[in-house]
């Protein structure tokens, strides 16, 4: 900065004023000290500019979901990067494998960081985690999972709303008998999607019976076995459609269909979208969520919350849509 201050003909302050984009410097004094940094390839030190601010603040907030490699948790990622990026904020990114351990882990090497906030995607197990930091005064919002009994801000899609919506559109092409696939139990959206798979075969009457509910699956391969011996059974008594409540499951059996030949055959709804999904045949109908939207609202969320926002935590709910490609709108062999 001293060698910048020389070149450019100022005081380190104003140098410093520039490179902060404070205000109080006129045009013509900014483009001196501009055409300095340029010239002499200067780079602002990040850690020493966070150790001499007197708020502390690192502009740095650290995200902590599943699998950064989900397409659903990407896209969640990608939108709070947007939103940082126009608060000059950099992004730190780790995945908790739905591992408390390794979720503790990583969010607590982003607060040794000094990162001004987390966003965190919580698995069954945390609570505690988080309630530790929020009395430690570091701001979190939750995403994707709901944390009850703690009062912290959370964006949530309407999980059990968007499963009985799913459900529905397959009862009204025809299906009494439909399957459930779903993801751990100990996840609160697994829990919500099964609740509305649930609550719609009770409310139209469909054919209720535990052996075509499968529950606690976990990735591709794990789903597609079980699809595999769900369908493996006498067609009398196989499901004649089936709802995956999560796109890896949904992956998962949609690889099964097409070992078993029976893509053409049994109808299928899955909860998230997946890529390639619209080029299959048939294309994959979804329940999606917005992504964007989660991230994006949670990202304000936890910006209001550095910048001091003292308004009581809320939850914000983001609304599903049925995406229809042509697997949900099968109807049973009996009624083509």
């Amino acid at each position: 900065m001293r060698d910048v201050a020389a070149l450019a003909g100022v005081g380190l302050k104003t140098v410093s004023r520039v490179v902060n984009r404070e205000r109080g410097v006129s045009t013509t004094m900014a483009a001196r000290v501009e055409a300095a940094v340029a010239e002499l390839g200067y780079r602002p030190d990040a850690g020493a500019s966070a150790l001499r601010r007197a708020d502390g603040r690192s502009s740095v907030i650290g995200v902590v979901v599943d699998d950064v490699a989900n397409t659903f948790s990407g896209s969640v990622l990608r939108a709070v990067e947007e939103v940082a990026l126009r608060h000059s904020t950099v992004v730190l990114a780790g995945s908790a494998d739905e591992d408390g351990s390794r979720e503790f882990e990583v969010a607590q090497a982003f607060i040794d960081r000094r990162v001004d906030g987390l966003i965190v995607a919580p698995s069954g197990r945390a609570n505690k985690q988080i309630a530790a930091e929020l009395a430690r005064g570091v701001p979190v919002v939750v995403v994707d999972r709901n944390v009850p009994d703690l009062d912290v801000d959370q964006v949530l899609s309407t999980n059990e709303l968007g499963a009985g919506d799913a459900v529905t559109h397959l009862a009204h092409h025809g299906h009494t008998r439909i399957g459930y696939l779903g993801d751990l139990t100990s996840i609160s959206t697994a829990r919500q999607r099964l609740a509305g798979y649930r609550a719609v075969v009770a409310d139209l009457g469909l054919e209720s019976d535990d052996r075509l509910v499968v529950a606690d699956l976990h990735g591709e391969a794990h789903a597609e076995g079980a699809a595999l011996h769900l369908l493996g059974r006498d067609p009398s008594d196989r499901p004649t459609a089936l709802f995956c409540a999560q796109n890896r499951i949904t992956v998962g059996v949609v690889r099964a269909l097409r070992r078993l030949g029976l893509q053409d055959e049994i109808a299928l709804v899955g909860f998230d979208d997946f890529p390639l999904a619209d080029l299959l045949v048939p294309g994959v109908t979804v329940v999606a969520q917005d992504a964007q939207a989660i991230g994006t609202e949670a990202a304000r969320t936890l910006f209001a919350r550095i910048e001091g926002s003292s308004a009581r935590p809320r939850t914000t709910w983001v609304p599903t849509a049925m995406i229809r490609r042509g697997s949900g709108e099968l109807r049973p062999p009996a009624r083509r």
